[in-house]
């Protein structure tokens, strides 16, 4: 009887130092999980995130398709992504939390990362909630942008095998715009209520795929005015514009306008135009093609390659 009493003795011990061990494995394990971050410089400074962050609340629209592209699809978001058609079945189950939410609404949602611009005056508010980072508009090309948001995220990986799809995409049809479209220029028009801006290579509406990824030539105020100067886009006046109209046109009103553009559509400059005589304008989605991430750069490229080998 002791005997068997000392053996389930010792078994109970045994068992409570197993269980012990166990308990402060797992302790040490969720500890690791919850407390690892990574230091990540921003267009502010120096800022610790979450290595593997969860809950992402985007203030910083533009960005959405690079989250989503990189399996870090947000929580909530702002306004404008809810209206990109090329977003279409990838919001489903994202907070749509206006244009301008308050400090309160985003801290309800109880993020673990926050991406902002950087000039948004709540700003440090937002990093009272959670760790925050800070974006600059055009810092980056599209591609540096997804590494970044790639290095931010713990997603690197997926960022340099996105970009790699994407250069043999392009590398796969080149030839055949360069072939249909030749030594002829191509321009990317935008009217707003007080002119019109002519966008470069920089400013998405499909600028990055048409001048850098498939090298297409702009004309030469544009080359000059747009992209050369690093500004990224031009605004002129009605009447500067056949100096600025390549032999084909993409062209929507800009998003921000409250007009249709029928001042310039409507002009007899714009019906002289060589582009518009021979059919070779082609009108875009004025929110999809606002957004320059992959995603949304996917959709562009569809339709630009389509327009331009099929055009007369």
């Amino acid at each position: 009887m002791k005997k068997r009493t000392g053996l389930l003795l010792i078994s109970f011990m045994t068992l409570m130092i197993f269980t012990a061990a166990c308990g402060s494995t797992s302790n040490k394990e969720s500890g690791a999980k919850k407390n690892d971050t990574i230091t990540y410089q921003d267009v502010k400074g120096e800022v610790k995130l979450p290595q593997n962050p969860q809950r992402i609340v985007l203030l910083a629209e533009s960005y959405y398709g690079d989250l989503v592209t990189l399996g870090k699809t947000p929580i909530a978001a702002t306004a404008p992504i809810f209206k990109n058609p090329f977003y279409k079945g990838k919001t489903d189950g994202v907070k749509n939390i206006g244009k301008s939410p308050s400090v309160e609404k985003v801290a309800s949602l109880k993020p673990d990362m926050i991406i902002a611009w950087g000039e948004d005056e709540k700003f440090d508010q937002y990093k009272k909630i959670a760790p925050t980072v800070a974006i600059q508009y055009n810092q980056y090309s599209f591609k540096d942008q997804l590494k970044e948001f790639g290095k931010m995220t713990g997603t690197s990986k997926k960022a340099t095998d996105w970009i790699t799809k994407w250069d043999a995409k392009i590398a796969e049809v080149k030839p055949k715009v360069t072939k249909a479209v030749g030594n002829k220029t191509v321009s990317i028009v935008s009217p707003f209520d007080k002119g019109i801006y002519i966008f470069g290579n920089t400013f998405a509406r499909g600028g990055e795929i048409i001048y850098d990824e498939l090298q297409l030539k702009a004309p030469k105020a544009v080359q000059k005015e747009a992209i050369d100067s690093g500004v990224g886009y031009a605004n002129i006046s009605l009447e500067k514009l056949p100096e600025f109209a390549g032999d084909y046109i993409f062209t929507s009103p800009w998003s921000g306008s409250k007009s249709n553009g029928d001042q310039v559509y409507k002009s007899s400059i714009w019906a002289s135009l060589p582009a518009v005589q021979n059919k070779r304008v082609f009108e875009t989605d004025t929110v999809g093609y606002f957004f320059n991430d992959p995603v949304s750069l996917e959709g562009q490229l569809e339709f630009i390659v389509d327009r331009l080998t099929s055009a007369s």
